[in-house]
Formats: C-alpha cells, structure tokens, sequence
C-alpha cells in the first residue's frame, strides 16, 4: 500500500539534498513499510510540499533518502473545517479520522453542553494532542500534503466568534434547508459544527443562529455523531467540486 512519510519539523524540502526519518517514522518505514536502499517513495512535510525520494541508507533509528521532485500543493479554497462536540467513547476520533481521509482542513474540539466527555486541565492537552496523532496518521495514509491543524477544545462562545469570520454549517436533523443545496457565498472556510450523541442543545443552536451560523440536513436517517461529519464532508465535497 502506498505511504507517505513526514519529515520532522525543521528540515525542508529541496532537489538533491539528503533528509532523514528519525524516531518512530523510522521504525515505521523500516518494519513496518519494509521500505529498502534504491526504493523510491513518498516524502512531506504537511505544509503542502511533497516530494519523490530514493532511500540511500536503513536502519532501525534513520532512514536516509535523497530528495527527487519537489512540488507544492495549495490549500482547497474555501477550506471547510470541522467542529466536533467532545462525545463518548471513541466516536469523536472516528469521526475525526473519517473526515481527515476525506479532505478536512482544520479539526476544532467543541465542549458542547451535552457532551458527556469533559476535557479539562491537563486532559484538555492530552486529548488535543492525542487528536493531532489521529489526523497526522490519517493524512500519510490517504497521502495528504497538508497535515489538518487540531485547535484547543472550544467553548460555544468561542464558536460564536468563529461565526463573525467564517461561514458556519450546523448540523441539525429536523432543518429545512439539505446541506446538498448549500452555496457558498464567498471564500471563507466553511465550519461544519457536528453536536455529540442526543444532538445540539435548542440553547446553543439559538446562539449559533443569532451569531450567522445556517442550520443544514444531511437527510432522513439520523446520523451518530461518528458519522455526521464525514457524510459532510463527502456532500460539500461534491458541492465545491473537490471530487
């Protein structure tokens, strides 16, 4: 299966010059991939770049390869971003790396009101960096050149400033209005605000609604939170143009 592997912070991409894959993308690349010397593959830095590149030296603790073609991809425009409540179990993650496999741009936690899963202190930094992992793994495999950004959890009144700058999409069953049928009206990222198992409280979609946010319905079946927001994302993918 094709893989793409990601240099650490600091070192660029450039034609010609040697890189290495250290720690644990090493480990990967060498037991994992089985990659081998002369092998050619793929190299990124999730900041657009990627490269073609033909592995010079492997060993358990570096993988050393010399950089071929160098190209760089541009951010989608509009981005579309993803607001996922806190949920129970491992739904939000899932959802997370769903929508990361199908071309979200930013990842937010939200703490909604009915979030049953509570993020606090040294948890709330635990978790952003556990969701950071999932989306940075899910972008190699599905060959990615941006690597998502995870944002510190957000409060509903933090979202509501969100509102002022971008373009928000609440998820509600019970809209008039299909998200199929969504216009953008202009570039700014699209933030798709997804609520935990039982939905977004009438308090909060009532405070969205004032702040700009248009409320959308994916369409008869209700969806968990583990699988509203990737059926987003393949609907406004679809609408944009993406696919």
């Amino acid at each position: 299966m094709a893989h793409r592997y990601l240099l650490d912070a600091g070192q660029s991409l450039r034609s010609g010059q040697q890189v290495s894959l250290l720690g644990a993308e090493a480990r990967h690349a060498a037991t994992v991939g089985r990659i081998s010397v002369g092998e050619v593959t793929s190299l990124g830095d999730g900041l657009g770049n990627v490269a073609g590149a033909r592995v010079s030296m492997v060993s358990a603790k570096e993988v050393v390869l010399e950089v071929l073609d160098v190209h760089t991809e541009a951010l989608p425009v509009p981005e579309i971003w993803l607001v996922q409540a806190l949920a129970k179990g491992d739904r939000d993650e899932r959802a997370i790396q769903a929508c990361t496999e199908l071309g979200v741009d930013r990842v937010i936690p939200w703490a909604s009101s009915r979030s049953i899963s509570v993020w606090k202190g040294d948890k709330a930094e635990s978790g952003v960096e556990r969701w950071q992992r999932i989306v940075t793994e899910a972008s190699k495999q599905s060959l990615r050149s941006w690597i998502p950004l995870v944002d510190s959890v957000a409060t509903t009144a933090h979202l509501v400033d969100l509102c002022a700058t971008n373009t928000a999409v609440v998820l509600e069953p019970t809209a008039p209005s299909r998200l199929m049928d969504f216009l953008p009206l202009d570039d700014r990222p699209i933030m798709v605000i997804v609520g935990p198992e039982g939905g977004i409280s009438p308090e909060e979609l009532g405070v969205l609604s004032d702040a700009g946010a248009g409320s959308y319905r994916l369409g008869q079946p209700v969806l968990r939170t583990s699988t509203a927001g990737p059926a987003a994302l393949a609907v406004l993918s679809g609408v944009l143009g993406r696919w």
